[in-house]
């Protein structure tokens, strides 16, 4: 897997960008974003990558930042959505922009992105905001008396969603059942009363 490349920037245009490293010209499709970011031809520049392989073609996608990327493969988690409407998303707004349309249920906003329309984005709103909510909040957690109990509730969702549940009706299933039970409630209790509360 190619996670990252570091060369000499030949080309680049709003879309891609080709990068030379040790004399092999490497084509990445990249977001807008990632452009705006870009140093002048000949100049070195590294790029996170992200390689993504399907029956008919091999696509290398380049992105500037860490968070890009994250945001990237994110969006993807998103049923119907591929890799290039995820770059499209990219090129319509900043990561910290796209997480707080996401938290706000702001589908107006999202629909305003090319190629995304109404329910595209409230799938988006759907099955994001919690994985979007989660990720933020462990990001700002002090201290790690949650991150065992966040991680029980993660693998209860995990397994809901095995079972057929949808993942944001199953992280609520699994908050609740935690707070029915307790911090201390094991998975396979929050999975039960989780499944004994939906019937």
């Amino acid at each position: 897997m190619i996670t990252f490349l570091n060369g000499t920037l030949t080309d680049a245009l709003p879309t891609q960008a080709v990068i030379d490293v040790n004399g092999i010209g490497y084509e990445v499709l990249i977001p807008l974003s990632s452009f705006e970011k870009l140093p002048g031809l000949g100049q070195a520049v590294t790029l996170k990558t992200q390689l993504v392989v399907r029956e008919d073609s091999q696509t290398l996608y380049g992105f500037a930042t860490d968070d890009e990327r994250d945001l990237f493969k994110l969006i993807q988690s998103v049923s119907g959505i591929g890799p290039r409407l995820a770059l499209n998303v990219l090129s319509g707004m900043s990561v910290v922009t796209f997480k707080g349309a996401i938290g706000a249920c702001d589908v107006k906003l999202l629909s305003s992105i090319n190629g995304v329309g109404k329910k595209t984005a409230e799938r988006m709103v759907l099955e994001l905001k919690d994985k979007v909510g989660v990720a933020v909040g462990a990001a700002t957690a002090l201290g790690q008396a949650t991150a065992p109990r966040d991680k029980t509730i993660a693998d209860a969702a995990a397994a809901l969603e095995a079972l057929g549940t949808k993942p944001a009706e199953a992280q609520k299933a699994a908050q609740a059942a935690q707070a029915m039970l307790g911090p201390k409630a094991a998975v396979e209790e929050l999975v039960r009363a989780a499944l004994k509360g939906g019937r």
